[in-house]
């Protein structure tokens, strides 16, 4: 059984206004990750994300290309205290 372990990321460009949460939300329940996403007040977008470490890799490939309407400037990626999480929600 592969480990869980939890990331917290940030991005940054055209990520708010263009379904970026749910697409975001769609992909992280595809790769049975949990925890949230959530705008920031800057315009950026953040999210905390738990599960396997291909799991983990495979969403912040996503997250450097976003939805169709996005446009991803920069994602920044730091490791966060394990958490336990029912899904992935958007806040």
């Amino acid at each position: 059984m592969s480990e869980i372990t939890c990331k917290h990321f940030k991005v940054t460009g055209k990520v708010q206004g263009v379904s970026f949460r749910a697409f975001t939300q769609r992909q992280a329940r595809l790769l049975n990750l949990t925890g949230w996403v959530r705008n920031c007040s800057d315009g950026s977008v953040e999210l905390l994300a738990c599960g396997t470490e291909d799991a983990l890799a495979s969403m912040e490939a996503w997250l450097h290309n976003g939805s169709d309407w996005a446009r991803v400037d920069q994602v920044f990626v730091e490791k966060a205290e394990r958490e336990n999480f029912d899904g992935f929600e958007i806040l």
